[in-house]
């Protein structure tokens, strides 16, 4: 299985592709769209989505994975956010994925262990997680660990879905 995990912003939306074949899991693709501080919002929309788009034609995941929507106490910050996170949307509705959210906290607790984790050991857990040689980026780390979630979330799923078969 092949998925786009991304993790919208403005100015540096964090985007993963991770495959998981068998047991192992390896990171294919991570990185941000950087945008420049003087870009106009609308450049900036552009070049998540066309970025994205970019990731997706490239690699062929099977879905995209989201960050979910986050609490903000700025009108401006939640609205911006949400266009940033629209593009990135777009690009994939654009390419027929599937679509799956889960919410930060759930992020964290997935890869940590504990919701209320920093930044810092998010991007630690995921390059131990992944076999990383180096510890990617804040928003690299953020996408590759809602990407982790995910296939976290499938094998619990599956499972479950096996347990409740012997019964």
């Amino acid at each position: 299985m092949r998925i786009i995990a991304i993790d919208p912003s403005l100015r540096s939306t964090g985007f993963a592709v991770l495959e998981k074949t068998g047991s192992k899991l390896r990171a294919l693709e991570y990185g941000s769209v950087k945008n420049a501080a003087k870009l106009l919002a609308s450049s900036c929309l552009v070049a998540i989505r066309e970025r994205i788009a970019e990731a997706i034609t490239k690699h062929g995941p099977e879905c995209a994975v989201f960050e979910g929507v986050i609490f903000v106490q700025s009108h401006r910050t939640a609205i911006t956010l949400g266009a940033a996170r629209g593009a990135a949307l777009v690009a994939a509705a654009e390419r027929g994925l599937p679509i799956y959210e889960y919410a930060p906290r759930r992020v964290k607790q997935s890869v940590v262990g504990r919701g209320g984790a920093q930044k810092e050991q998010v991007a630690f857990m995921v390059r131990a997680l992944l076999g990383l040689t180096e510890t990617p980026p804040a928003d690299a780390a953020d996408a590759l660990a809602i990407g982790l979630t995910h296939f976290k979330s499938a094998d619990t799923a599956r499972v479950g879905a096996a347990v409740l078969e012997r019964i």
